[in-house]
């Protein structure tokens, strides 16, 4: 019996904002950023801002260079400044602008609910697996780059349907392995599982009991769709996250002014990493695969 085989690679369409998923064209690193997270970073690098057509919708994003002349990219999940609520979050437009500027290394940054003790707070950690039981967006669909209307609308789409087996994990080993080259970030709880609960609103104490009753040690509100699309795009990518509040106890939440110095405190803890990846990461291979019934041969 034939093994699986993956999505064969669409040819580049003319444009600047087409794109293929060949070794080739995927040069470039990329960081989504959170709601701690302020302009400062792009700023830095002198980055400038940049719309990516998808057939998911317009996706904007800001662009620059490695140190080593790759190309670099950031997202603002929610806008720049924040105005979209994690269920506003066009996730596929996202993984598709990304693939499309050829992006062959991606981090996603978010500031975490902490649900189990062993777990510190504001300090940098890299998820090592995703649960997301639904595989659902916000909005209810099913979380997939490959809808109707895309397939129809859109031949790279078409081409690269299939479904996503995962071969090297949710989260690269080798981006992980990378990151901690650059920056030093301790060593998580083993593993260390990220929780995907859509928002906006935060759980309440028995959905935080059941979250880590079922394994899960840190959650947010975003995070899980963007590691499945961006898996399903060909792009590897890690999670680094940073815990700015316990979610496990049965205590009262902080409030908007505990919450908001929490926050920069998670910031200030993933800042420096984010702008060490950005100035000199690369991309890496992804053993991950698209298999799809009608690549089979006979």
């Amino acid at each position: 019996m034939p093994g699986p085989n993956p999505a064969p690679n669409p040819a580049p369409n003319a444009g600047p904002d087409a794109g293929s998923s060949s070794a080739e064209v995927r040069r470039g690193v990329a960081v989504v950023l959170g709601s701690a997270l302020d302009g400062r970073i792009p700023r830095d690098l002198g980055m400038r801002p940049r719309t990516v057509e998808t057939p998911f919708g317009p996706q904007e994003l800001l662009e620059g260079t490695t140190e080593a002349g790759l190309p670099a990219h950031v997202i603002f999940r929610h806008g720049l400044p924040h105005v979209r609520l994690p269920h506003q979050v066009n996730f596929r437009a996202q993984a598709w602008a990304l693939r499309q500027v050829g992006c062959g290394a991606l981090v996603l940054n978010s500031s975490v609910g902490v649900l189990v003790d062993g777990v510190p707070l504001f300090t940098p950690l890299l998820a090592t697996d995703l649960l997301m039981p639904e595989n659902r967006l916000p909005d209810g669909s099913v979380c997939t780059l490959f809808t109707d209307e895309a397939v129809e609308a859109d031949p790279e789409v078409r081409a690269l349907q299939g479904h996503l087996v995962l071969r090297d994990g949710i989260f690269s080993g080798a981006l992980a392995a990378q990151l901690r080259g650059l920056a030093p970030i301790p060593r998580a709880p083993d593993p260390l599982v990220f929780v995907y609960a859509p928002g906006p609103r935060t759980k309440t104490p028995a959905e935080n009991r059941f979250w880590a009753a079922a394994g899960g040690q840190v959650n947010s509100m975003s995070v899980g769709p963007e590691a499945v699309l961006a898996a399903e795009a060909g792009i590897p990518c890690a999670a680094l996250v940073v815990g700015h509040k316990r979610s496990g106890g049965t205590g009262s939440a902080p409030g908007h002014e505990a919450l908001a110095r929490s926050l920069d405190e998670a910031r200030d803890a993933t800042e420096s990493i984010l702008l060490e990846f950005l100035r000199k990461g690369s991309p890496v291979t992804s053993g991950n695969l698209v298999y799809r019934f009608d690549s089979r041969p006979g």
